[in-house]
């Protein structure tokens, strides 16, 4: 038998959540009654999360826990605690580790079977429009090639998001109709969710000025903030998530790797990332990058140790911040910008 032990990486969210679920399904087949447990690295240590694992539910009779941000895993202190979980666990406590990141740790890597560890790479080009007509097809509709362009501009290129965006079409129009371009600019456009993935897009649109993009930024932060989905930590974790990725850019350009192979390996896939990472790259230098992410990671630490009472005016400016002072602190006011 497989340690239980599995490590899922890469970019495509929609397959890597549907690789998730099915570990739980045969946790919950095998052993009749099922207790998960999902955490963030930017909140719950590794050795934190497993405590769970090392205490037996009364109410299930198996446990499983989801680790999110397992790219973090580098203290020897919590890869040991992980491996001396393992040489005691049994098969009813089961630890998933899922990274945004292709490649985790080494040395933590190495503690999960080869079997049990699945990289998930975002698409590539011309499996994008045959994988949308092929989703419309299976739910009874048609879509045309410009409209699936437009879905491709608008939406994050991975699974998940392309399901929960498309699937308004499948609410709206009646089955078999075909999805045209004007379809999609009324429902989509119009009606898009706000995420940390369209901030950073907004805040890395080099070719407009920085006041603009600063009232754009702030603006979609409002919107997530009155959204239900209002926490600062899926909205922190995914911006740190989009600077860890700008790093990687920067690090494959000075390092000479922009080649298509070299890109693709890298998470660098598609057109549209290639495109924004670019213009990302020419508003923050690696430098600013790498501060950037230090500004991040010390918000998160306020928000968690202040409470709620200031979370709104700790993301503001933090986005001003970001935007108009490039990972700056504010240290001394500006006169003629935004308060």
């Amino acid at each position: 038998m497989s340690a239980p032990i599995y490590l899922f990486s890469g970019p495509e969210i929609g397959e890597r959540s549907e690789a998730v679920a099915a570990v739980k399904k045969s946790l919950n087949d095998k052993f009749g009654s099922l207790e998960s447990y999902t955490y963030y690295s930017v909140e719950t240590d590794p050795q934190s999360a497993l405590v769970q694992l090392y205490s037996e539910s009364l109410f299930s009779a198996a446990t499983c826990v989801v680790y999110n941000g397992a790219e973090t895993i580098k203290k020897k202190e919590d890869i040991d605690k992980i491996a001396a979980w393992l040489n005691g666990a049994g098969e009813a406590s089961v630890l998933i580790l899922v990274s945004d990141e292709i490649s985790c740790d080494s040395k933590l890597e190495k503690l999960v079977p080869k079997e049990n560890r699945k990289q998930f790479w975002e698409m590539f080009e011309d499996r994008k429009i045959p994988w949308l007509k092929n989703y419309f097809s299976k739910n009874g509709f048609s879509i045309d090639d410009d409209a699936c362009e437009e879905i491709l501009d608008l939406v994050e290129n991975n699974t998940q998001a392309l399901k929960s965006e498309c699937s308004r079409f499948f609410a709206v129009f009646e089955p078999g109709a075909k999805i045209t371009v004007q379809n999609v600019d009324q429902l989509i456009e119009h009606n898009r969710e706000e995420s940390a993935f369209t901030l950073f897009d907004a805040m890395a649109q080099n070719a407009k000025p920085v006041p603009e993009r600063l009232e754009t930024a702030l603006g979609i932060l409002q919107k997530i903030r009155l959204s239900k989905d209002s926490s600062s930590v899926p909205l922190i974790a995914g911006l740190a998530y989009c600077f860890r990725r700008l790093e990687a850019w920067h690090n494959l350009r000075r390092a000479g790797k922009t080649d298509d192979f070299s890109l693709k390996t890298n998470g660098f896939a598609s057109k549209k990332s290639r495109t924004q990472f670019e213009g990302a790259s020419r508003c923050w230098t690696l430098g600013q990058t790498v501060a950037i992410k230090a500004l991040l990671a010390r918000v998160d630490m306020q928000i968690r140790s202040s409470g709620g009472g200031m979370e709104d005016t700790l993301l503001q400016t933090m986005i001003y911040s970001i935007v108009a002072k490039k990972g700056a602190s504010l240290a001394v006011w500006e006169e003629g910008w935004p308060a």
